[in-house]
């Protein structure tokens, strides 16, 4: 018996979900019981192929896109993806930008889009996703190992977005706990994507702060997410969980 055949249907909006992390984590809500909205910014086809992935689970999917550096965007994705399924159970703040370079090299322009993406984005997809939550609601952020600790330089900016996530996450789990809804970072360590692939230039180096010796892939943060999303989710809220292979040790 599969996953879906056991348990109901619930909605959940993955923002960037077209590819690396939140194409896995779409595509394990859509296993473990969920209808998946996802959004993007760029790649359609992308997009399009993991909307094919998840129909073939037998649970529906839609992508939705929008720029998560544009607050009306954000608002509307949230919006349309409720009234396209009949409400919303989960949202997973996964969107994001990763700047990377000398603190001093940033350009207003370059910081205002960052937290634009890493930080209002996800604030202002959870109220209004909150709208269309009852009970047992979940909103999931992920965040990244340098929200806690930086392991080298050129990381300022980035760690300034993460880092906001985890009082975002505190304080909405303080604000919403009354309706049953809970509210939980999830950080991952080194994850092998096109963004930052495990063979790249830099990626020995990385390999050798991590105690477990390796990149993570999506699909294991993604089981962490879907886990969180579920049954074994209901008393988790307010704090931060690593999937870092250690690097924050």
């Amino acid at each position: 018996m599969n996953e879906n055949s056991k348990s109901p249907a619930r909605v959940a909006l993955v923002t960037g979900g077209s590819r690396g992390i939140g194409a896995a984590i779409a595509l394990r809500l859509a296993e473990t019981g969920h209808d998946v909205v996802l959004t993007y910014e760029r790649d359609a086809k992308a997009a399009d192929e993991v909307v094919e992935a998840i129909g073939r689970t037998g649970r529906r999917a839609l992508a939705l896109r929008a720029d998560s550096a544009d607050p009306d965007a954000v608002t509307w994705a949230v919006e349309h993806a409720a009234e396209a399924f009949g409400g919303l159970d989960v949202l997973v703040n996964n969107a994001a930008l990763f700047p990377s370079g000398p603190y001093d090299a940033a350009t207003v322009e370059q910081i205002n889009r960052v937290l634009a993406v890493n930080v209002r984005a996800p604030f202002l997809a959870a109220r209004a996703a909150l709208r269309h939550m009852g009970g047992d609601g979940r909103i999931i952020t992920v965040g990244s190992n340098v929200a806690e600790r930086i392991p080298f330089g050129g990381l300022t900016l980035y760690a300034i977005s993460k880092s906001a996530l985890t009082g975002m996450t505190r304080g909405l789990a303080r604000d919403l706990g009354a309706r049953g809804i809970s509210v939980v970072q999830v950080n991952p360590g080194p994850v092998d994507t096109d963004a930052n692939p495990a063979d790249g230039p830099n990626a020995d180096g990385i390999r050798s702060l991590v105690p477990l010796g390796r990149f993570g892939l999506p699909e294991e943060v993604a089981e962490t997410v879907a886990h969180l999303a579920g049954p074994g989710g209901r008393f988790v809220t307010g704090t931060v969980i690593g999937v870092d292979g250690g690097i924050n040790a």
